[in-house]
């Protein structure tokens, strides 16, 4: 290292930090007000930079860093030689990187250090930047305590940096470094949430892609549907399936859990329930296949289930025959005496909890102006405000007294009675339905 060495902060006062307080004050509240509004670090650094000037007068700087290298190597960052200003974030790699000398020696002994009479060999790697300087401030930048970036900041005579203001430009270009460390975490943050984001997209977007495209015309059943979830991507799944002699499959489903691992399951029951050979005859069979997939190739290692409803409807006898995997029992209003039946004449374990599970089935038969309203969790355990009250099956049932109303017009009630209920408060579930209007 130079000769005249010295960490101790002694000696006479001068320069910036002596003059009126009231000056002083109001220049740094001008620099903090104009940093706030900065987003970019390499804008930050040089608003902070020529604001420092009348802190810190220096006839030449460069900045150092360690960040990824190995000792005795460091990296030249910036430096007012040079004519133009390199991004070190952007532009890495077009940075000098040396090794040693009395750079090195600066950054790696992890203090703040100050030299009076500054000798720097011809042969230092670093020379070309202490040429025709005298003394010389070294103001390291701590990263989990250790010195990984460094200001140094020359004079072109001896002892020209008073030691008594040098703690507090210590202390204003520390916090300088952690404010520009974090305005740089904070960018890189963004950068990965905007990737997350375009990537939940599209799996939201493939999810969807999944459901029907549009509902079939049914003969006797009037049906419509409505599909929220509460993140990008969820776990409720509902699929209508054309079967031999005129006859249709309902199905309903919601997997455990929320958001993108939710959604990669709910594909997968999406798969297996397509990938059933032929046309399963009774509900019991779908549900049958699907268990043993889920159970055997899934479920057991991710810890996942799947709550399922499945009928199947024959529109000339007006019948739905059903087979319930633990799921929500659907209501079925029977506007003819406006009594209210719940589905739930069976039911078993979710899907992927027990591969050797045998589901039972049932048969219900319809009237005209029945209707079903076929749901998930998301709709009966949605929330008050206050989060102490559900929606719960007897708000539910209130809306199905509109008999009045198509399926369409059902949906829309229960939507209304929901978003009321909750005062608009955001989904805390995927919330889907499937109503069947029997005509």
């Amino acid at each position: 290292m130079g000769t005249g060495a010295a960490t101790a902060f002694e000696g006479p006062a001068s320069g910036f930090f002596k003059g009126n307080w009231r000056r002083r004050l109001a220049h740094v509240v001008e620099t903090m007000r104009e940093m706030s509004f900065q987003t970019d670090p390499q804008a930050m650094v040089n608003t902070y930079r020529t604001r420092m000037r009348q802190f810190m007068p220096a006839d030449r700087f460069v900045s150092v860093s360690r960040r990824g290298l190995e000792r005795p190597k460091y990296r030249i960052t910036r430096s007012s030689l040079w004519d133009k200003d390199i991004n070190p974030w952007r532009d890495r790699d077009k940075l000098p990187v040396l090794e040693g000398g009395l750079l090195g020696e600066l950054l790696y002994a992890d203090e703040p250090q100050i030299i009076d009479d500054l000798v720097v060999s011809p042969d230092d790697p670093a020379a070309e930047f202490f040429a025709g300087q005298r003394s010389l401030i070294a103001v390291p930048h701590f990263d989990k305590g250790e010195a990984v970036n460094m200001v140094v900041m020359m004079r072109e005579h001896p002892g020209a940096f008073p030691r008594e203001e040098f703690p507090e430009w210590f202390w204003l270009s520390s916090l300088f470094g952690r404010a520009t460390h974090s305005l740089v975490l904070s960018e890189e943050l963004r950068q990965a949430l905007e990737v997350v984001e375009r990537e939940l997209k599209v799996v939201a977007d493939l999810q969807r892609s999944l459901l029907p495209k549009r509902l079939p015309k049914i003969p006797t059943l009037d049906l419509a549907a409505h599909y929220q979830t509460s993140r990008w991507a969820g776990g409720d799944y509902y699929d209508i399936f054309a079967l031999p002699d005129g006859r249709w499959g309902l199905l309903i489903a919601d997997v455990s859990g929320h958001g993108t691992p939710a959604a990669v399951m709910m594909a997968v029951t999406h798969s297996i329930a397509h990938t059933y050979p032929g046309a399963p005859e009774r509900p019991a069979d779908l549900l049958n296949f699907i268990n043993h997939h889920l159970s055997t190739r899934y479920t057991a290692d991710f810890e996942a289930f799947v709550t399922a409803f499945y009928g199947i409807y024959d529109p000339a006898r007006r019948e739905l025959t059903y087979a319930s995997a633990g799921h929500n029992p659907p209501r079925l209003k029977r506007c003819e005496d406006g009594s209210v039946l719940s589905l739930d004449s069976v039911g078993n374990l979710p899907l992927g909890v027990d591969g050797e599970m045998e589901y039972d089935q049932t048969t219900q038969l319809l009237r005209p102006g029945d209707q079903i309203v076929f749901y998930t969790d998301g709709i009966t355990e949605a929330t008050s405000p206050d989060g102490t009250t559900m929606f719960g099956l007897e708000r539910l049932d209130a809306v199905l007294e509109n008999c009045h109303l198509d399926a369409d017009g059902l949906i829309q009630a229960v939507l209304d009675a929901v978003d009321a209920f909750t005062v608009g408060g955001a989904p805390t579930d995927d919330r889907t339905l499937l109503v069947a209007k029997v005509s």
